[in-house]
Parts: structure tokens; C-alpha cells; sequence
């Protein structure tokens, strides 16, 4: 299967193609804007990648059909500001679709916007291909297996201070600071402030954090997909305080419209976010806390962690879209249209990849 990685030489794509480059059935197109850094990177992947500049503004289609291209797994975000045109060429194309889109409404609208084409070119297309909603759900399908009631879902991505970050991210995770976003609590639709109001998270091997709110596709997903009856909450919490509480400042700055936008902020940020790695460790991790009924109705409160040490905590990102890679690859059963990550993916389809970065799992019965 020939695939080509959009932003192929990036902090998640460059992570992709490596992952695929040792797959006997995989050709790899590592593609971007730059030629020369798409050959330089492709060189360090053997004689399957080959590295070439697209313009998917222009003819991206047609581009596809001549390079006869069979999986688009598009990692050039950030998403929340992007619409369809590159799923659509890639439909046209006759070509599967992967994105790694963390962005709520790109996400949840994928599916309804795109599954006509999909189907008529009898090919797959999945949106958010990665910890969210793809892995996320999948830990919940595990924790809550055969349960009568999940009462409330709450996860929050922990990042080390010191772990690649780039540009994109940063801009995705800025474009809804201080901004509304819509939460299920308490069996109903509330707004909540992005980013503000941070609130202590524990984890089983990593010190206490303080974490805010977080845009993502579960926020809206996850009540209806998993039936939950009270409460569905995202936050992230970042290692150093300081740029937690900078990002509380920011969110509340922006509702009270004393700045723009502060996404137009991602650059300078970015380049400054080095100068607290000090600050920090190269530990990051994960936690989804569930509560509920389990099978015989009984009270029950589980949670599951990962801890990722020596910053290969983005390697989570890219998991999902790696395992349904090597699924189309191999000629494994996907379903046919568009489709977000929800619940497409087992727990134990991740374990391979947890256990090569050696990073360490804990589920534990709470209180």
C-alpha cells in the first residue's frame, strides 16, 4: 500500500513514518511544503520513502491519482481551523483518509460532511485518529465493559515540560482559551471557559498536577456514544505551573476582551516554551476516571493511567493512526465511509506500541 504522511517530517508525521518505514507492505511518501526537508527526513527511512512537496490547495487530487496513492494519513494540523478540502480530494482520489484531528467540531462534523463520498469511492475515511476520541474511547470501552451505568467520564493528558511541542499544537490548544465551550454536566448542556479555572489532578506516577478545561470532540461524543448519565470533563495540565496559570490569565483575559484571539499568540509562545523545560521533567502520562454501576449494580470507581518517561509521551498521538495503518495495510477490516475514532479501536490494539516506548499502565479501583 502506497501512503502518503501529510506533514510527514512534523512532530507527529515524522513519528508516523517511522513507526510504518520497517512495515514489508507499506511505500512510504513523506509530504509537505518543503522538497528538500521531505527528502532529507525520507533518506533516514530506507529505500521504501520517498520525499515530495504537495500543494493541497491546488490539484491535490490529481496528485494523488498520479502517484497513485492509496492512504492519506493527514497530520498537518492545526485542525480547528481547517475544513474538508483535503479529505474530499482524497475521496475523489479513490484514495482511505486518517487525520489525527483533535478539533471538536472537525471531528464531529467529519462524519455527516463526508460519508457520502466515502462510500460512493468505497473507501474509509476516519477523523480524530488519535488520544482523542480514538484511544480515550477505547480506555473507557475497557473500564466500563459490561457496566449497567457510567455515571461520569474524566480524562486529562498530562505533557512533560521537556516533550517536542509544535507550533500547530500550541495554536489548536490557544484557539479556544477563555472561549465557551459546551459541557455535559450533570445530565445537562452547560458552558464552561476554556482553559480557566484550573483544578488539582492526581496521577499514580507522576507528582499532582493543576488542570484546565480542554475543547475535544469527547466533550460532545462521549454522553451520547457511551450513554453517560451525569458528567463528561477533558482538562490538560501542563508540568510547570507558571504556564498553567499563564494560560488561566490568557482565558480570563480573554473574556473580559482585553486581547484578541490569543492563538495569534502560538509563535511566540512556541519559542518560549524551551526556556522552562528546566523547570520541568521529560514525565508525562494520562489518566480516564470513570464512575458507575458495574454488572451486578454495584458502586464502582476505576481509573487508568499511563506514565510515558524520556518525552516519548507524543508518541501517543500517533498510535491510532499507525494501528489502522497497518490494518488497511495488511487488508483488515475497516468500515467502509467516514467515520470519527470513536470506539474503533480495542484497548489491547495499543498495548504493542505502550510497551516499545516502555511506558507503564496502572488501573486502580478508587475510592
Amino acid at each position: 500500500m502506497k501512503v502518503l504522511v501529510l506533514g510527514g517530517y512534523g512532530n507527529f508525521g515524522a513519528r508516523i513514518c517511522r513507526a510504518l518505514k520497517t512495515e514489508p507492505q507499506v511505500e512510504l511518501l513523506v509530504a509537505g511544503r518543503s522538497e528538500s526537508r521531505a527528502r532529507e527526513f525520507a533518506r533516514t527511512l530506507g529505500k521504501r520513502a520517498t520525499g515530495i512537496a504537495v500543494d493541497v490547495d491546488t490539484g491535490f487530487a490529481n496528485t494523488l491519482r498520479a502517484l497513485a496513492v492509496e492512504l492519506v494519513i493527514h497530520t498537518a494540523g492545526p485542525f480547528q481551523a481547517q475544513g474538508y478540502a483535503i479529505a474530499e480530494a482524497t475521496a475523489a482520489a479513490g484514495a482511505h483518509y486518517i487525520d489525527l484531528s483533535d478539533g471538536r467540531r472537525f471531528v464531529c462534523d467529519f462524519p455527516l460532511a463526508m460519508d457520502k463520498v466515502f462510500r460512493s469511492a468505497g473507501r474509509t475515511a476516519i477523523s480524530g485518529a488519535s488520544t482523542v476520541p480514538a484511544l480515550s474511547s477505547a480506555v473507557v470501552g475497557h473500564l466500563c465493559e459490561g457496566w449497567q451505568r457510567i455515571e461520569s467520564i474524566d480524562i486529562c493528558i498530562a505533557p512533560a515540560q521537556s516533550a517536542p511541542r509544535g507550533g500547530a499544537t500550541i495554536a489548536a490548544v490557544l484557539s479556544y482559551c477563555g472561549e465557551k465551550i459546551s459541557v455535559w454536566e450533570n445530565g445537562q448542556w452547560r458552558a464552561r471557559r476554556g482553559w480557566a479555572h484550573p483544578q488539582a489532578v492526581t496521577f499514580a506516577r507522576m507528582r499532582p498536577r493543576i488542570g484546565a478545561l480542554c475543547d475535544i470532540p469527547d466533550l460532545e461524543l462521549f454522553p451520547t456514544h457511551f450513554g453517560v448519565a451525569g458528567r463528561v470533563m477533558f482538562r490538560a495540565a501542563l508540568e510547570v505551573k507558571l504556564t498553567q496559570w499563564g494560560f488561566a490569565t490568557l482565558a480570563t483575559a480573554r473574556m473580559a476582551r482585553l486581547i484578541p484571539n490569543p492563538s495569534r499568540f502560538a509563535r511566540l509562545l512556541t519559542a518560549a516554551s524551551p526556556m522552562f523545560d528546566r523547570l520541568g521533567t521529560q514525565l508525562g502520562g494520562m489518566v480516564v476516571r470513570t464512575a458507575g454501576l458495574d454488572a451486578v449494580g454495584r458502586p464502582v470507581h476505576r481509573a487508568w493511567h499511563i506514565a510515558a518517561d524520556n518525552d516519548h509521551g507524543p508518541e501517543i498521538p500517533c498510535m491510532a493512526a499507525i494501528v489502522l495503518a497497518r490494518r488497511l495495510a495488511a487488508g483488515g477490516n475497516v468500515p467502509v465511509g467516514a467515520h470519527t475514532g470513536t470506539g474503533l479501536l480495542a484497548l489491547s490494539e495499543f498495548e504493542p506500541e505502550f510497551a516499545k516506548w516502555g511506558m507503564v499502565i496502572d488501573t486502580i479501583e478508587e475510592a
